[in-house]
């Protein structure tokens, strides 16, 4: 069955300090027609309708209606982890593999760009939402893994992946003292940030509002007519009336299914687990990003907090083999215990300088993504429905993807672009070709550490 986000999820820290508009309805009942009609209320979508109200401006703005299942801001977005954190190196090589490296080094470039995309927007909008550029550090905890990534990093700018060149890497000797971690083997460092996602899109929601849309909390998309009206325009039916479009911007990454059948085995909802971590006693507080990497695909990540307390999210290599736990599950109103359990002393196990810390879970939350099946984000015109857009399945990774993706969406929508012409990566166009592919690579990755585990 196709999910819908489910009620009362557990809080996320994010969603301490909630917006004017974070249950907000324009009016008690929905617009009868509308130019636009984007589904979700996250970074995605309201990228999409702040790109389609900046491009045209007065009275030739388009009349954009934002539908959202629950309150603004309450899915992924919500409930992440805090990164922006552009990949440089790591699936970067991955995509050079597979696709080629001038695709990968698109891919490269464009996340790149949305760490200086929001760093204008915030300053330029005075947005308080405390974002912090700073440097990013991959610490590698495996040897083998640590030998294999080093490997495929230096491979990269002899095929023209330009990207790795923005990257450092600190061997055995020096990791462990860069990176303040135990047992790193090696690192790689390069340029990232991090941000309170809920305050960055609640306040471009504001800004949107301000100049024209509508926007409707708890007003789900509950069914999109199979075709178009005499007039050419598509029907969305809500709990508060049905609208009447000619285009439809799907913003609703895991839950895309539920209005969108045809993506139902293409995108799926996977639980994570994020949580907040604070010391008790004085530290020397920690000024950069983290991941912590046992493996390509097992991993933790981790942003520090001008408080001095640190978001962390991961865990996976504690309930990866139970895939009910999180494998098509929407459920972020349940905790997976294993995970509460495996961050009770986090910090004093991996950290030096932490060990006396005091540092204790504050809160934890679970959060659903959307996960693409061939690892790509679905972006375009839904295949075989004009005036349909979509821009979902970013795979725990929307943060440097999403923003200008909405841009290139919005220009699509509003002048009629073709994709070629968005500034969107090419291999995240959604195509039929990749809707028939027979290929899962969230399960494949899953058996994969599976299997190192038996080896190890």
């Amino acid at each position: 069955m196709a999910a819908m986000p489910a009620q009362n999820p557990l809080p996320s820290w994010w969603r301490t300090q909630l917006h004017q508009l974070d249950d907000y309805v324009s009016s008690e009942s929905v617009p009868t027609e509308s130019d636009i009609v984007i589904i979700g209320a996250g970074i995605s979508g309201t990228s999409v309708a702040y790109h389609l109200l900046q491009q045209k401006k007065g009275p030739n703005s388009p009349k954009v209606t934002i539908l959202e299942a629950r309150q603004a801001c309450s899915g992924a977005t919500g409930r992440n982890g805090g990164h922006l954190r552009p990949d440089p190196y790591s699936f970067i090589s991955q995509l050079a593999a597979e696709y080629g490296p001038g695709l990968a080094e698109e891919v490269a470039e464009f996340e790149r760009s949305h760490v200086d995309a929001i760093s204008s927007l915030v300053k330029s909008e005075e947005i308080d939402c405390d974002l912090i550029v700073t440097e990013a550090i991959d610490v590698q905890l495996n040897p083998k893994e640590c030998r294999k990534a080093k490997s495929s990093f230096d491979h990269l700018p002899g095929i023209g992946v330009k990207s790795a060149e923005r990257v450092s890497f600190s061997d055995q000797r020096e990791a462990e003292e860069r990176s303040r971690v135990k047992g790193a083997q090696g690192c790689f460092s390069y340029k990232a940030g991090h941000i309170w996602p809920y305050k960055f899109v609640l306040h471009i929601l504001g800004r949107c509002v301000e100049q024209g849309a509508k926007l409707y909390t708890h007003t789900p998309a509950q069914h999109i007519s199979s075709d178009k009206d005499t007039s050419g325009r598509w029907t969305v039916d809500t709990p508060r009336g049905a609208i009447k479009t000619r285009h439809i911007v799907f913003a609703s990454n895991a839950y895309t299914s539920a209005v969108l059948p045809m993506y139902s085995d293409k995108i799926i909802p996977v639980r994570g687990v994020c949580c907040r971590i604070v010391p008790t006693r004085p530290v020397k507080r920690l000024t950069e990003t983290y991941t912590l990497r046992w493996s390509w695909s097992e991993f933790d990540y981790l942003i520090p907090r001008e408080d001095g307390s640190v978001i962390v999210g991961g865990a996976w290599s504690k309930y990866y083999r139970n895939t009910g736990y999180w494998y098509n599950n929407a459920n972020d109103n349940e905790m997976i215990e294993s995970a509460r359990e495996y961050f009770d002393g986090y910090m004093q196990r991996n950290f030096h300088g932490w060990e006396e810390s005091g540092a204790h879970v504050d809160q934890i939350w679970t959060g659903i993504m959307g996960y693409s099946t061939d690892s790509l984000p679905h972006i375009g015109q839904v295949p075989g429905e004009k005036g349909q857009f979509i821009m979902a399945g970013f795979t725990g990774h929307g943060m440097p993807q999403a923003w200008l993706s909405g841009k290139g969406i919005a220009a699509m929508v509003s002048e009629g672009i073709p994709f070629a012409e968005s500034g969107i990566p090419r291999i995240f166009e959604t195509t039929q070709a990749r809707l028939q592919k027979d290929k899962n690579d969230i399960l494949e990755t899953a058996g994969d550490v599976d299997k190192r585990s038996a080896r190890l």
